[in-house]
């Protein structure tokens, strides 16, 4: 069976999976690394960061499932294309296809003056998460996205205002990709709706084995 392979966003840790991994039939088979960790220490630039993902997720024998949230799913979109063969299925949710460089340099001004407590919460402390989203700034899938080769499935919160134009932009350019629209969620769908959202999948991955 292939290892399910689930990413939090940039603004949670890989708890934040754990209520909906309590809804699905088996969780045996899901891991949740922590995006922080997989750093080891280096630098947290998005250049660092998705070169030690790639190699976590290369250490799986066989093919993997990939589900990612956000900047997870960025991270999972961004494999998808340099490594079509390794992937089985691929699930984004919340995730854009290209950064919105006004959107994150307001949220940038916004985290500038909170506390660093308030990032103990969060996947990255302050620093690091200043300096991750300075790497990203650039990121654009925009053309790449037709490129996908594995079945995807987009889903995104009904309250997700922000990414709701990415969900049906990606769902128009992935060759097959379906798309869920949750209710009652906005942006972290995994801890604002997480017994839907295992539905979801679940029947997904049973379509998908």
């Amino acid at each position: 069976m292939a290892t399910k392979i689930w990413l939090h966003g940039s603004g949670h840790k890989a708890a934040s999976w754990d209520e909906t991994i309590s809804y699905m039939p088996s969780g045996e088979d899901i891991v949740c690394p922590d995006l922080a960790s997989i750093l080891k220490g280096k630098a947290a630039t998005y250049e660092n960061l998705y070169s030690a993902f790639a190699k976590y997720c290369n250490g799986f024998e066989g093919q993997i499932h990939l589900c990612g949230l956000s900047l997870g799913g960025i991270l999972a979109l961004n494999f998808a294309l340099d490594f079509p063969q390794k992937l089985k299925t691929l699930v984004l949710i919340g995730t854009p296809y290209k950064v919105p460089k006004a959107a994150f340099g307001l949220q940038n001004v916004v985290f500038r003056f909170l506390p660093k407590s308030i990032f103990d919460t969060m996947a990255f402390d302050k620093k690091d998460t200043f300096a991750l989203g300075n790497t990203m700034k650039n990121l654009d899938f925009s053309d790449a996205v037709k490129n996908v080769q594995c079945p995807t499935l987009i889903l995104c919160g009904e309250k997700d205002g922000a990414n709701m134009k990415s969900a049906h932009y990606l769902a128009q350019n992935i060759r097959g990709a379906k798309l869920k629209i949750l209710e009652n969620a906005g942006h972290v769908v995994n801890e604002e709706n997480p017994k839907a959202l295992a539905e979801i999948l679940s029947e997904y991955y049973l379509q998908n084995p």
